[in-house]
């Protein structure tokens, strides 16, 4: 009998792939066991289940690092989901990973960002018991929160790449590692693009040694460091030291001058104050939540279903509900 679909792309990666790529006939599973697709791989049916959610949607509406700027230039957290995948995939290709595991982490990482980027994030760690993590928030939204409760049921990789991307341990397999890079990569250099944009900071000002090293501009820089990527990794994904040591003085100077940069940052301290009150107000008011969120109160409590609804919101459903929460209205005739 001819092979399916799905079954010679299982035979190419068994064929062509690393030996330390994740191949998908070896995947741990699912929580629960589906039927296979004639058609697709597993990691490539996670990637269609989180391009196709609803979080997925909303992250175009939500902050990557200036609050609600004025331009159709500036990155969202959707765009930002976007460049972290293009450049995941670059490197998982080169290193012959699996590409599809790969993009598939990448477009599920942020899932659980909160609205206001970092600083919505800030709000939340510090008003729900037990604290709160975007990278957490992600795992939960693609295993409880989506498709009405039922979660994307997503393979074990897929999701042990998205809630090890950023802090704590590293992922299991090469292809999350990969992921991990590539969103410093992107989130660095677009962060960089962002702020000459808005008149925070020129290119000239990056250290000298910096520039020397990694290059002189956005499309040096990423050369540099993606090929970097690619030279000098196996199953261990690392940058060349030199390139990975001045790549960590470009996020130092990042911080200094545009994360803590006041310029950047003088709206969020309103954005975390709206996210507090929020949070109180449903906490203490949960009937005023749609009926999901109080199905979620009802068996998780009240902090956890708050948490949940607002890290949902986008910056613009944020302002809406506070504003109708909160500020008066005109009285009409």
């Amino acid at each position: 009998m001819d092979k399916s679909i799905r079954e010679r792309q299982i035979s190419y990666e068994q064929a062509h792939l690393s030996p330390y790529a994740s191949l998908c006939a070896e995947t741990k599973g699912r929580a629960l066991p589906e039927k296979p697709c004639p058609v697709r791989t597993e990691y490539q049916r996670d990637r269609d289940r989180i391009i196709h959610c609803n979080a997925f949607r909303r992250l175009k509406d939500k902050t990557q690092v200036f609050l609600s700027p004025e331009g159709d230039h500036y990155r969202t957290r959707l765009t930002h989901t976007l460049e972290v995948a293009q450049i995941a995939r670059t490197i998982a290709r080169a290193l012959r990973l699996n590409e599809d595991l790969t993009e598939a982490i990448a477009l599920g990482h942020d899932l659980g960002h909160t609205p206001f980027g970092h600083a919505g994030e800030r709000a939340l760690n510090a008003v729900m018991p037990g604290g709160f993590k975007h990278y957490r928030q992600s795992l939960r939204v693609v295993d409880r929160l989506e498709h009405d409760g039922k979660g994307l049921n997503l393979t074990y990789e897929v999701r042990n790449g998205i809630v090890c991307h950023t802090m704590g341990p590293e992922a299991d397999t090469p292809e999350g590692r990969v992921v991990k890079i590539a969103d410093r990569i992107a989130y660095v250099n677009h962060d960089i693009d962002d702020a000459e944009r808005g008149g925070v900071m020129k290119n000239t000002d990056i250290p000298a040694d910096i520039r020397v090293i990694l290059g002189d501009n956005k499309s040096d820089r990423f050369d540099t460091l993606v090929i970097s990527v690619i030279e000098n990794s196996g199953e261990e994904i690392k940058m060349a030291p030199a390139v990975g040591e001045a790549f960590e003085r470009l996020h130092k100077f990042m911080f200094k001058q545009v994360y803590t940069n006041p310029v950047c940052k003088s709206e969020e301290g309103k954005a975390e104050a709206l996210i507090k009150t929020l949070f109180g107000y449903y906490r203490e008011n949960p009937d005023a939540m749609p009926d999901f969120y109080r199905m979620v109160a009802a068996q998780e409590g009240n902090d956890r279903a708050a948490c949940d609804y607002i890290a949902g919101m986008s910056d613009r459903y944020a302002k809406n509900a506070y504003m109708k929460l909160f500020v008066p209205r005109s009285w009409e005739e």
